[in-house]
């Protein structure tokens, strides 16, 4: 591991805003070769269907499949998984998977409608998606949680069927993200990743329907693949590296903080931890515990690189100023590890998931929490929400006019459409207009 270092920046100096900017400076999924190789693969999936999932598959995952059967998941072998793992790793599964689905209940929109005085009904239908596509990071990897995460709030949503594709490198598969997707309620699951799994949801072969929407995160290929058959489906998010804020007042264990940091720091080289305080001296005892708790990680090499490159240490006014410099960033996590930090819930206008108090960790977010760990990144928390049931919802306009209602709006209608010179528009609206000769 190399040795520990962290920047420091104080909000107060002239230089903070340009120091800022490079700190948060990320390189977007973007990659002109690797958008050459997916756009290649997806043509390849759209025109030749199951034939080019296979010899993808076979050559990037190392696998020897022959037909399309072999790499759709029979029935019975999620539940299957189920049964075979420990019963501690089910019933926490079970338990989260309950807390995700009684949140995601509380999102579920429903249809209405309002009568105007005339008789004319306007609305709103609300109607789930038909078919969804999940993906899910697979091989030696685990991610149980985000099995959970995508599938449960299409469930609640009432989407018909959810496909999931979870790649099999070297045949592959683990229980914990076969068992979730039983929990879940996965409809059907097919050993397939990459950018060949995103083209096949997307466009559709023999074996597997082609979805409405595409959801999961996955690396830059399958990041490349879902940014490129955007507009053939919908998609949740590209999202860029797992990122954590943390406005502390100074009172909270050091230790504490620190790890907080560090667990999104393990994520990968590319992730970002940073901390927000106005006690100079908090600051330093949490760079001490950063460095002791380091060498206690696993993956001390990962995270040492991350709090290297993009950690930040920085030291503001106050905590208000803290909440301007966070509102800046838009942070994916934001921890607010104060007193009565609910006092400051309505400043914060920025945030993907916002975290209240000294006792809530972060990673509790991550995993059963509730609510969605499906974030926006790289500041995308501006303008963007979490993953919902409301992204597996269309909504549909309803518009039912009576006798008086369509002479009233079609007097109107015909002098706008007028206005815009379009005369076909006006005369189907004066149809409907009564005749006062």
């Amino acid at each position: 591991m190399s040795e520990f270092s962290i920047r420091r920046l104080d909000a107060g100096s002239p230089e903070f805003s340009a120091d800022l900017d490079r700190l948060l400076a990320w390189e977007s999924v973007a990659d002109q070769k690797v958008e050459g190789a997916v756009a290649d693969i997806l043509q390849q999936v759209r025109s030749r269907g199951d034939a080019a999932v296979i010899e993808f598959t076979n050559r990037f995952d190392r696998r020897n499949l022959e037909s399309a059967a072999e790499f759709c998941l029979a029935a019975d072998a999620l539940q299957a998984a189920l049964d075979r793992i420990p019963a501690n790793s089910r019933d926490a599964l079970q338990a989260a998977a309950d807390r995700v689905r009684a949140y995601h209940d509380h999102q579920l929109q429903s249809s209405w409608q309002y009568q105007e005085a005339d008789g004319t009904i306007l609305g709103q239908q609300i109607t789930p998606m038909e078919r969804v596509g999940i993906y899910v990071p697979g091989g030696k990897a685990s991610y149980p949680s985000s099995v959970l995460m995508n599938a449960i709030p299409a469930k609640v949503a009432g989407v018909d069927e959810i496909q999931m594709v979870v790649p099999a490198p070297d045949g592959q598969l683990n229980d914990l993200v076969l068992a979730a997707a039983a929990i879940a309620g996965v409809d059907k699951v097919f050993t397939i990743g990459g950018a060949q799994a995103v083209a096949a949801l997307a466009y559709g072969t023999d074996s597997i329907a082609r979805v409405d929407k595409i959801v999961g995160p996955g690396n830059i290929f399958v990041a490349s693949a879902k940014r490129a058959v955007f507009g053939q489906v919908a998609i949740d998010m590209i999202a860029g590296p797992s990122e954590i804020l943390v406005i502390c007042d100074g009172k909270t264990d050091p230790d504490w903080i620190a790890m907080d940091l560090l667990s999104q720091a393990e994520h990968d080289e590319q992730a970002q931890s940073i901390l927000l305080c106005p006690d100079a001296e908090f600051l330093d005892a949490v760079e001490a515990s950063l460095e002791k708790l380091l060498k206690e990680l696993p993956r001390a090499s990962i995270a040492s690189r991350s709090i290297a490159d993009r950690g930040a240490l920085i030291l503001v006014r106050d905590i208000q100023q803290a909440i301007d410099v966070s509102n800046r960033i838009a942070p994916e996590h934001l921890e607010v590890s104060v007193d009565q930090p609910e006092q400051y819930l309505p400043r914060i206008r920025h945030a993907g998931a916002i975290f209240l108090g000294r006792y809530t960790a972060e990673a509790l977010g991550d995993y059963c929490a509730g609510p969605n760990h499906v974030l926006p990144t790289s500041g995308t928390a501006r303008f963007s929400s979490p993953l919902g049931v409301y992204d597996f919802q269309k909504r549909s306009s309803i518009i039912y006019c009576s006798e008086q209602g369509a002479d009233q709006l079609g007097r109107v209608a015909s002098t706008l459409a007028q206005g815009e010179g379009l005369d076909a528009h006006a005369r189907s609206a004066e149809y409907r207009v009564k005749s006062t000769g």
